[in-house]
Formats: structure tokens, sequence, C-alpha cells
């Protein structure tokens, strides 16, 4: 069972995020890292919950284990092997003294003695003891059957360890078998040699895995899959050679000199080894693990614990190295599953999606790796913000905007009335021929008088331009403003787009300098790291911008300091103090006042009422009779889109409401 997710979900999830930084990779790479919940309330783990509980699950198998179990094992099938051959020399000594034949118990004797003794020469250490064995001559056919199963069963073990699943083809290590895997790995060394010097090994492995294809049941399509996959399997068995001590990784190596005791097989193994770590350097050849558990492991659950703690390493690995959702696409989801369980493998699943989910839902483009809001983003985007906002007001605030004033205008309301003189005559033929008809009884021809004739209704139309002044200077961060008035102007923009399309909505962002912003720039404007509010500049560049308009012109300005920055004439770079001199008042009062003259009123939203600001703002408004509103990061969206729609109806209903 999926998650509830879809790309709009997606996108409202990061759009706070995206809006604060500017950047959507970074906004997916964080929701990706965090995690989410989707819409029915279910958690998707981010890669931290995740990479945490790869980390437990590796740290449980290390205090849980102890490698010494793969001698002891070992050990005690020898030890019993060894009571079987004792038992058998003693029951052949007591057969010869029954039977009263002095030459045969004498001889008897004396062959059990010498056996006894080669048994209790026998090398201390375990690769010794074997070596020795597959020498002695068995007194005991189940003793030494017993040991002829233990080393077929310890060839069968080690070369799994090295190779990984391959059961089907080594039921029994019998000569044959052992054949079939020299020609198996020669003919896989063939095809490397092959591969380096540049040929196309596809038709030559295709060949390969018609012979070979049940010593691999996880079925590669390529030979570079088979190299990776049989690159794991023997880096895996190097970690376990690496966590012994040195005297357990001796053990090792002298019982798997005496187990593959052919010097052919061994040089081939040694030569794809050779090959391999050339091939995958950062497979994790040198990788150990410090067991300190108490649970004895065998060879064959040692070998299948490492290879599963490799896969741990190679999991982390890629999860830490992804930058992007669609890193994780190359997720074994199927082996994640196994190794961290289904709620973190659907989770896997789903990160890997968001940016896929966000371009095929036209919200995104990927562009050469880097990620861009389309069109179709940017006014969810800005939907988004302006849902959030709306969503924290009381209904009854905004209402339903209608309209009260009919007149003439250019916008149809699909409603009629009866003309009256004096009316604009945008006659509605079919309401006037029905009323004719109706009036006459039906009948042709129709004849029309002034009592049929019924007209559109449209709304008066009051087109305002706007210019969104933002602060984008170090404060508004620092005192955590900046996201509420981010995301303010993103709503006045969605807003604008969609209820007032006549409208016009610039945007221009104040620091030490004053710059235009369009629109598609707005998700992905960010801060500025300097000192300065240089609101002379932002006052010139919005009363530009707005000069190009009609309707009646506004500015809002949304800000938490006093102006701190100027431009005099011919200079190249703004003058900055702070606190603000009188030079940078007075300049920028005097772009208030060219604005004021070219009836742009200026409405200030204040974020940080401090006496400098307070003091300014008095005098600004007094000059230019527009309004200040002191607000707050939590308050600011309610008070910038009412006061819009509230004037938006006010000018449609023919009311000024700006102080006199």
């Amino acid at each position: 069972m999926g998650f509830d997710l879809d790309a709009d979900a997606v996108l409202e999830e990061i759009t706070d995020d995206l809006l604060y930084h500017g950047d959507l990779h970074a906004a997916l790479r964080r929701m990706m890292q965090q995690g989410f919940r989707d819409r029915n309330d279910e958690q998707v783990l981010g890669m931290r919950d995740l990479m945490e509980r790869l980390r437990r699950k590796r740290r449980d198998q290390l205090e849980q284990y102890d490698l010494g179990g793969v001698y002891e094992e070992i050990a005690e099938s020898l030890r019993e092997v060894l009571d079987m051959e004792r038992e058998g020399l003693n029951e052949l000594a007591q057969e010869a003294r029954e039977s009263g034949d002095e030459r045969r118990q004498e001889i008897t004797d004396q062959v059990v003695e010498e056996r006894n003794l080669q048994l209790d020469l026998l090398p201390p250490d375990l690769s010794g003891m074997v070596a020795q064995l597959q020498e002695y001559e068995f007194t005991s056919s189940e003793a030494r059957e017993k040991f002829d199963e233990l080393m077929d069963q310890l060839r069968q073990e080690m070369a799994q360890s090295y190779f990984n699943q391959m059961s089907g083809a080594m039921q029994e290590m019998t000569p044959e078998a052992l054949q079939r895997m020299k020609d198996m790995l020669n003919d896989l060394n063939d095809l490397l040699a092959l591969r380096e010097s540049g040929a196309d090994t596809q038709p030559s492995f295709d060949q390969f895995m018609q012979r070979y294809a049940d010593f691999f049941p996880e079925q590669p399509e390529t030979l570079d899959e088979l190299l990776e996959l049989m690159a794991q399997r023997m880096a895996a068995m190097q970690s376990m050679m690496n966590s012994m001590s040195p005297e357990q990784r001796a053990q090792l190596q002298g019982l798997s000199d005496s187990l593959m005791e052919d010097m052919d097989l061994r040089w081939q193994m040694d030569q794809l080894g050779g090959h391999l770590r050339s091939l995958f350097p950062e497979m994790g050849w040198e990788r150990k693990y410090d067991f300190s558990g108490q649970d004895p492991l065998g060879f064959a659950e040692a070998a299948q614990v490492l290879n599963e703690l490799g896969d741990l390493d190679q999991l982390e690995q890629m999860m830490r190295g992804a930058s992007s959702p669609g890193a994780l696409a190359e997720v074994d989801i199927d082996r994640a599953r196994d190794l961290l369980g289904d709620d973190a493998a659907r989770s896997l699943e789903q990160l890997a999606r968001l940016a896929e989910q966000l371009e095929q839902a036209g919200l995104i483009n990927n562009k050469e790796g880097k990620l861009e809001l389309t069109p179709k983003g940017l006014r969810k985007i800005g939907r988004n913000a302006l849902s959030d906002l709306f969503s924290k007001m009381a209904r009854d605030k905004l209402g339903r905007h209608e309209v009260e004033h009919r007149g003439i205008g250019h916008e149809r309301t699909y409603d009629t009335k009866p003309y009256e003189f004096g009316d604009p005559f945008n006659l509605h033929i079919e309401r006037t021929v029905r009323n004719a008809v109706r009036r006459s009884g039906g009948g042709t021809p129709v004849r029309l008088t002034p009592a049929d004739f019924e007209i559109e209704q449209t709304e008066q139309t009051v087109r305002s331009s706007t210019v969104l002044m933002l602060d984008l200077s170090l404060s508004m961060p620092m005192r955590d403003n900046f996201l509420a008035a981010k995301k303010v102007a993103m709503a006045l923009h969605s807003l604008i787009s969609m209820q007032f399309p006549r409208d016009y909505l610039g945007i221009v962002g104040f620091s030490e300098v004053a710059r235009i912003i369009a629109p598609e720039q707005l998700p992905e404007v960010s801060w500025d790291f300097v000192y300065g509010t240089n609101m002379q500049h932002g006052f010139q560049l919005s009363r530009q911008l707005l000069s190009r308009q009609v309707g009646t012109k506004q500015i809002i300005m949304v800000t938490d300091g006093e102006p701190t920055a100027h431009f005099e004439t011919g200079m190249a770079q703004p003058f900055f103090s702070y606190p603000p001199v009188q030079e940078t008042i007075d300049a920028t009062l005097r772009e208030v006042a060219r604005c004021t003259k070219d009836n742009i009123r200026i409405n200030t939203f204040m974020l940080d009422a401090t006496p400098y600001l307070q003091t300014f703002i008095e005098k600004l408004t007094k000059m230019n009779r527009g309004r200040a509103f002191f607000t707050t990061p939590e308050t600011l969206g309610d008070y910038v889109l009412v006061d819009f729609i509230e004037q938006k109806r006010a000018m449609r209903t023919g009311r000024d409401r700006r102080p006199a």
C-alpha cells in the first residue's frame, strides 16, 4: 500500500522552504532529508531516520555475534570425527583381542597405537589439522565419511562466501563440480581480458551465461552487472578476513589453502579477485567490523551476515551521497526492504519519486540537472501561499467581494435589465426577441418596440497598478520576517493574476540597492547578505514602473527597518550609515515627494516598529497621504491582502478611502 501524495501535495509541502531559501533543489533535498506526512497523516521516513535505522541495524548485528563461532563449528565437527575414529580403533582392538589370534592382536595393537599417536600429534590449529587429516588413513568408515562430508560442506560454504548463492550449481563438491568451477572462472577471466581490449563483450557474455547460468541465480544481463555482483561478494569475504584477529585470519587462510588445494583453482580465484579490486576499488575491500557479541557464527552464517553488513554499508554510502531525489532511483528497493523493512522501502520509493512527480505534473523542468519551476508551478506556489494566508483569516473578513455598482465598462456580468434612457446600448438579442415574441403572442414577422429592449449589464471597472516593494536586507531573516514578506509577495501576485487580471503588479526588491524582480524570479529571490535599506532607490524604480501604467497607482512597501542608504547625484555606490543620517532621510523623502506628485500612494507595512522607523513613516504618510500599518509576521498577510481587496471594493463603489 503506497502513500497518498501527489505532485500538488509535494509542492505544497516545500512551498515555505522554497520561498524562504529560494532554491528548489535545496527545498526538495531538505524534504528528502527530513521526511514528511502524507494527506492520511502517514509518515514518509526521511533520509535521516532511514540512515539512523540502518546504523542501528548494523550496530545490533555487531553487538549480537562473535566471529569466533566460525572455528568453533568446524572444531566441534572435527572433534566428532576424531571421537568416531578413536571409537573405531577401540572396536578394532577389541575384535582382535576377542579373536584369540595373538599375532593379529599384536599387529592390531601396534596399528591402533600408531593411529592414536597420529591423532594425538595433530596440529592444534584447524588448518593444520584439516591438512593432516586429509592425508590420514581412517580406520572407521563412518569417521572417513563424516570427514569427507565436512570437507565438501566447507568447500561449498567457502565457495559460496566468494560467489554467493551458488548452491544450485554446487550441491556436491565432486571433482566434476570443481572442474566446472575452474572452467567458469577461466572463461570469466577470459571475458575480463576481452573487456580490457575494448571489444564488445555482450555476445561472449551471453554464451557464458548459457553455460553457467546456474551459478548466478540473480541472472545478470551484462558483464558489468555480473562483475559488480561478484565484487560485492568477494569484498564481503575479504571484510570477514579483515574483521578477524591475526590468529583467526591465519587460521582461515590456512583452512582455505587446505580446502582449495587445487592450485589452478586458487590461481583463477586470485586472478579474478585482482581484476575485481582494480575495477571496483570503492567496493570496500579494506572494510572491517568489530564484532562484540556472544552468539557464535558458523561459517555459512558468517558469510551471510558479512554480506548483509556490506549491503548496509553500500546502501548507507548511496543514501549519504544522494543530493537529489533522483539519485535514490539507483537503490535496490527489494534489498532495502529485506534490510530495513517495508515502511523504509516504501519511504525510499516515495522519496525517489519526488522530483519525477513534479516533472510529470508539469510543475518543474529539469534543465541539464537544474530544477526550475514552470509557469504552472509558479502559479501553484502563489496559490499555495495565498491559500495558506487566507486559511488564517476569518471567513467573513473577505466575503465574496460582490460588485455594488453597475455602469459603463467592459467586464460582462451576464446579467440583463430592461433598457432605460441613458444606458449603454449593449443589446441582448436573444432576450429582446423573446420579449417581443411573448408580447405579440407568437407568429411572424416579429416586430420590436423599445419596451422589448433588454441590455447586458457590465461592471464598472477601475484598473489599479501596484508595485510591491520587498525589503531584502539582512535584518529581514535575522528578525524572522523574511518568509512572511516573501509569502505575501507570492500571494499578492497570485491574487491579482487570478482575481484581477487587468491590474498591474510590479515587484521591486531593495536592500543596499534596489532591483526589479520579474514574477517568475520571485520564488528564487532570497535576502541579500549586505547591510543597508535603500528605500530611495526602491521608490525611484517603483515610480519608473508605474509611470508606464494607467489607473489608480500605489506602492505597497513591506519593511522592518528605516532608510539607511541612498544615492547622491554622480555616486556609483550607495552611501550607507546606521543609525541613519539626515542626508539619507532627506534623499528618501525627496523621492516620496516625486511619487506624491505623480499621484502614487505609498502604503507601508512595518514589521518592526523601531522609534527611527516610526518617526520616518510618520513623515512619509503626512507627505504622501498614504497609510501605515504596524504588523507582525503572523498578521502581515491579513493586513496586506485584506487592505488590497478592500481598496478594490472601494474603487469599484466609487468611494475614495484615502485620508484627506
